[in-house]
């Protein structure tokens, strides 16, 4: 079944779901939406599909799901709206900068009963896919401490960090789903610190560009996720899962894989620059993952549930940095 798709956003991530939506056998970029209807429209006649307002692509009766890709404060109000129309959604991360609000969409929509996904691409990075597949085959035993890098080359610009809901929901909130991703439960308890070091005006504005969380499992075992805004070098994406029998790392994607070794010393390329060049597979992948649960009637493979507790670490940790002390889950 060829499932026709309604756009909603045609800024940089909407034209990287643009891309996957148009290359799957499975589905067709139907219709494109965008605040500013001319990109809707640059967007659209790329790929022969027609520009329309949100409100026009929601009540389309040949639309069969829609991908939402607008700022994150109109997400709760779409994913509802779209349900509430009878199309299944795919919608970027974060659900909503409001964590009550999160869970206010969650159970606003159960009983339209459409399915919902939530954007964590790098669930669907195919070396952390492999490595989640390697802890659900027993190959190190049971995960006991998770380390999870993830430094961004540069900092986004003040005016992007100032409506971001800050680091922890907008930066770290990936970090917090890959850990419940990998360690399969979510925690009881989240310490967190950070600081403003990368850029005196971020922390002007109210948020921190370096931060480290750890988060504590109820049978005791440990995760622990850096985060920084800058890293000269590109961007930094690292996992490491140490289990009772064992270790498993996914290193850095490289601009190439040439290893110079020479009297003077061993050098090989950076890190890929970001997250486009280093996460367009792990894209391809999650519409991919969408469009089969769609065919099969299967559950989501990151669902709005898992959005909603992702958000709630991100509240947790929030606090945690700003009161100094551990924020137990049940707290937020």
């Amino acid at each position: 079944m060829m499932r026709k798709i309604g756009l909603l956003g045609a800024g940089r991530i909407g034209q990287v779901h643009a891309k996957t939506i148009s290359a799957h056998a499975g589905s067709t970029l139907f219709a494109v939406s965008d605040v500013v209807a001319e990109n809707a429209k640059t967007l659209a006649a790329q790929y022969g599909a027609s520009a329309m307002s949100s409100d026009d692509i929601l009540a389309h009766p040949e639309i069969d799901a829609v991908l939402i890709a607008t700022s994150t404060d109109t997400h709760s109000d779409l994913i509802e709206a779209a349900s509430a129309a009878g199309k299944a959604v795919l919608c970027e991360k974060p659900v909503d900068l409001s964590l009550e609000r999160a869970r206010a969409c969650l159970a606003n929509t159960q009983e339209s009963g459409q399915p919902i996904m939530i954007g964590f691409n790098r669930r669907f990075d195919p070396n952390f896919r492999a490595m989640k597949t390697a802890l659900e085959n027993g190959d190190i035993g049971r995960a006991e401490l998770v380390n999870i890098t993830s430094f961004d080359p540069a900092p986004p610009p003040v005016s992007y960090i100032k409506v971001s809901g800050g680091l922890f929901r907008d930066m770290m909130i990936h970090d917090f789903d890959m850990a419940t991703f990998m360690m399969g439960a979510a925690p009881v308890e989240i310490s967190a610190v950070g600081s403003s070091i990368v850029d005196p005006e971020i922390g002007a504005a109210g948020d921190v560009d370096t931060a480290v969380a750890t988060l504590r499992y109820d049978d005791g075992r440990i995760a622990v996720i850096k985060n920084s805004r800058r890293a000269v070098y590109g961007y930094d994406q690292r996992v490491e899962v140490l289990g009772s029998g064992g270790l498993l790392q996914a290193q850095n994607m490289l601009e190439n894989t040439v290893v110079k070794s020479t009297a003077d010393g061993v050098s090989s390329a950076k890190p890929t620059y970001f997250f486009l060049e280093r996460y367009m597979q792990a894209y391809a992948a999650e519409w991919s993952a969408f469009i089969a649960a769609l065919e099969n009637g299967t559950g989501m493979p990151a669902t709005l549930e898992d959005g909603v507790l992702a958000l709630a670490m991100a509240e947790a940790a929030t606090r945690s940095q700003k009161a100094g002390r551990p924020v137990r889950l049940d707290e937020v």
